[in-house]
């Protein structure tokens, strides 16, 4: 007998064990009394045990029929939660959603999107992983996270991209500098500056594209200090050790200690872009990626 056919006879069974009346469970199942008499008997032959005891008055489970009946309705159970939990994945509303993120998409961003993604699908557990624009391009390749934020651009066919913002970039330096004595701040007034910027192993990107655009006005890079984090960079030049460039996305969480312009230049701007497989076809990925889209651009 095929897996199919005993599935029918074993859903026959639970129905006249539910009911316990023959006429009744035919109802149910649509078929005639006969018919339903002839699967319960054909699944008995196939067992090699009685599954109920009969009378003309009433119908009772034999033990080995309880049995039967208590184990097969609890793998019933089983699997209509199964298959109600997969249809929650299938339709986005539950599951696992893995996003990386970098620096600049840390301060309002991805917390904004996270924030309205939870409301709408509290069921959905974020996983939120901080790593720089190179390895989010690595982790997106061998599905390590889902979706990304990273600094812009990126062209690939394997992925999907969204600019979200294209910050204009900030010079930040000590209090009374002589940067703050000019009217205007342009790319060529840093030439004599000592800066200070984050390294190449965490701030790789960012880096590339300041050289290019510095580079493009002919401005070298006058580089006195590294260090990798932003509270580091900014306790440099709080001490008046040097000047760095910031993306007006993270210039209200500077603090008190230096002083921010703005460079006066449309070139001179960081994108900060969403990243995603274009096979992954997950609906929660899809719901977040409507979120983040919605949200007010900065650009």
């Amino acid at each position: 007998m095929d897996i199919e056919a005993g599935l029918d006879l074993t859903q026959s069974f639970l129905i006249v064990a539910e009911e316990l009346n023959f006429r009744r469970s035919a109802e149910r199942l649509h078929i005639d009394q006969s018919a339903l008499t002839r699967r319960i008997q054909k699944l008995e032959h196939m067992l090699g045990f009685a599954l109920f005891e009969r009378s003309t008055r009433e119908v009772s489970l034999t033990p080995a029929g309880r049995s039967f009946y208590e184990e097969n309705a609890r793998l019933l159970f089983s699997y209509s939660q199964s298959v109600k939990a997969a249809r929650l994945v299938a339709e986005g509303k539950t599951g696992t959603l893995r996003v990386a993120y970098m620096a600049f998409a840390a301060t309002e961003l991805m917390p904004s999107a996270v924030l309205r993604f939870r409301n709408a699908y509290p069921h959905v557990a974020v996983n939120l992983r901080y790593i720089r624009t190179q390895g989010q391009k690595l982790a997106l390749a061998h599905d390590e996270v889902d979706i990304g934020y990273m600094i812009g651009p990126f062209d690939h066919s394997d992925f999907h991209s969204l600019l979200l913002a294209n910050d204009p970039l900030y010079v930040v330096t000590p209090k009374n500098h002589a940067l703050l004595h000019k009217h205007e701040i342009r790319p060529a007034d840093l030439v004599d500056c000592d800066l200070i910027l984050g390294d190449m192993i965490e701030w790789e990107a960012y880096r590339w594209r300041l050289n290019e655009m510095f580079a493009a006005e002919g401005v070298p890079l006058n580089i006195k200090l590294e260090a990798s984090n932003t509270l580091a960079l900014l306790g440099l030049v709080a001490a008046g050790l040097g000047v760095t460039v910031y993306p007006e996305s993270l210039i209200g969480f500077l603090g008190r200690s230096v002083e921010v312009r703005p460079i006066m230049h449309p070139n001179f701007r960081i994108q900060t872009i969403l990243v995603w497989r274009r096979v992954n076809r997950a609906k929660s990925l899809r719901h977040f990626v409507e979120i983040a889209k919605n949200l007010p651009a900065r650009i």
